[in-house]
C-alpha cells in the first residue's frame, strides 16, 4: 500500500504496524464517542438517504488509492478465468449464505434478534473492506476489482431472494421462526453505486488520465505512492468514526457482544481457510487464491448495517448484530493477511515481473 516495502514480511514498513493502528483508532473513537457524546449523536444525523455521509467519506478514501492501483487493461486475463469466477460466485452466493445462517441458528438458538442480524450481515457480501485486505496480503488486484464488481451485480440481484429464503421461506421448512425482511431494491443499488461505483469510476478516471498524460512509469513509481498512504487513513478514520457511534452500545452490553462475536469468528475463519484451500487445490495462483478467500470471507457491513436499523430499527438487537460485525470482522481479516503472507510459502513462486507499486 505504501512506497516502502518490507520484504520479509511482504507488507511495507507502516502497514506492518496495522494492528497497532487499528486498536488505537479502536480506543481513539470509543473515546470520542464517550468523553463527548456530541460528537457521535452529529455523525449519527449527517446521513443522505439512509447513508452515513462519515463513514462513507472514510471507504471511499480508502478504497480509492487501491482502486486507482489497479491496471484496467489487465481485466481481461481475469474474466478469463472461469475457475476463479465460478468459485468466487459459488461461495459467496451459496455458501457464506448457508454457512451464516447454520452458525447462527446452532450458536444463537436463544437469540432471535441477534441471530436475525447475523443472517444479514451473512447476505450482504463484500464490495469495499475487501480490497485493503486483498492489497495487504498482495492479492491480484485486477482479480479483486472483477470479483467486487461482480459480487455488486448479484447484490442487487439477489440480496432481496435471498433474505427471504434465510429468514422467512427456509426456517417455515424446517420448523423454525420466520422473519420477514422488507428489503428496497433501491437501497441496495444505491448502496453500491456509493461503495464501489464511485471510487471505481474514479481510479480508473485517474489511471487513464494520469497514463495519458506521464506515461505508466510516472504513474506508478510517482504518482501512486503519494496516494497509497491514504488508503490506511481513510481505513482508520472509519475505524474511529464506527467506534465513536456505536461504542457506547458495546461497552453497555459486552456479553451480547461476546455471543454475537462468537459466530463471526467461527464464520471468518471457516469462509477464509475454506476458499483459500479451494483456490490452492483448483490450481489457482497464490495472488489469485488470496483474493478469491479475502472476497469471500468479508461482508458488506454497510449494506447489513442499513438495512437492519431501516426494518428492524436503530436499537434493535439486529441493528447492534450488523455494528458487531465490523468490529470483528477488522481485526479477524487483518490477522488473516498475516496468515496468508504465511501460507504463501506454500506456492510455487510466480514468474519474474514488473515490480507493484
Amino acid at each position: 500500500m505504501t512506497a516502502t516495502s518490507d520484504t520479509r514480511s511482504g507488507l511495507s514498513t507502516l502497514d506492518r504496524y496495522l494492528p497497532v493502528w487499528i486498536g488505537a483508532a479502536m480506543l481513539a473513537g470509543i473515546a470520542l464517542g464517550q468523553w463527548i457524546p456530541v460528537v457521535g449523536k452529529a455523525l449519527n444525523a449527517i446521513q443522505i438517504g439512509g447513508i452515513s455521509l462519515p463513514i462513507a467519506a472514510g471507504l471511499l478514501v480508502m478504497m480509492y488509492p487501491v482502486l486507482a492501483k489497479v491496471r484496467y487493461d489487465r481485466l481481461d486475463s481475469v474474466t478469463a478465468d472461469k475457475r476463479l469466477l465460478v468459485s468466487s460466485l459459488v461461495l459467496n452466493w451459496l455458501v457464506g449464505p448457508a454457512l451464516m445462517f447454520a452458525l447462527a441458528w446452532f450458536l444463537l438458538p436463544d437469540l432471535p434478534e441477534y441471530r436475525t442480524g447475523l443472517i444479514i450481515v451473512g447476505l450482504a457480501r463484500c464490495i469495499a473492506m475487501v480490497v485493503i485486505w486483498n492489497d495487504l496480503a498482495c492479492g491480484d488486484r485486477e482479480a479483486a476489482a472483477v470479483l467486487v464488481a461482480l459480487n455488486s451485480v448479484f447484490q442487487v440481484i439477489a440480496f432481496g431472494a435471498l433474505g427471504w429464503l434465510y429468514l422467512d421461506a427456509l426456517p417455515r421448512w424446517l420448523g423454525l421462526d420466520a422473519t420477514d425482511l422488507d428489503v428496497s431494491g433501491w437501497e441496495i443499488a444505491l448502496n453500491v453505486a456509493v461503495f464501489l461505483g464511485v471510487p471505481l469510476a474514479a481510479g480508473y478516471a485517474t489511471r487513464r488520465i494520469g497514463e495519458r498524460r506521464k506515461g505508466r512509469d510516472w504513474y506508478e513509481t510517482r504518482f501512486l505512492p503519494r496516494i497509497g498512504p491514504f488508503a490506511l487513513y481513510g481505513l482508520l478514520f472509519t475505524i474511529v468514526v464506527l467506534f465513536a457511534l456505536q461504542g457506547e452500545a458495546i461497552i453497555a452490553r459486552p456479553p451480547d457482544v461476546v455471543r454475537i462475536a462468537v459466530p463471526l469468528l467461527a464464520y471468518f475463519a471457516l469462509m477464509w481457510a475454506g476458499s483459500f484451500a479451494l483456490g490452492k487445490g483448483i490450481g489457482l495462483g497464490y495472488e489469485r487464491t488470496a483474493t478469491l478467500a479475502f472476497t469471500a470471507a468479508g461482508n458488506n457491513f454497510e449494506l447489513a448495517i442499513a438495512v437492519a436499523i431501516a426494518t428492524f430499527g436503530a436499537a434493535s438487537g439486529q441493528a447492534l448484530a450488523g455494528v458487531v460485525g465490523p468490529l470483528i470482522e477488522v481485526p479477524a481479516l487483518v490477522g488473516l493477511v498475516y496468515v496468508s503472507l504465511w501460507a504463501r510459502r506454500f506456492f510455487r513462486a510466480p514468474e519474474p515481473q514488473e515490480v507493484r507499486p
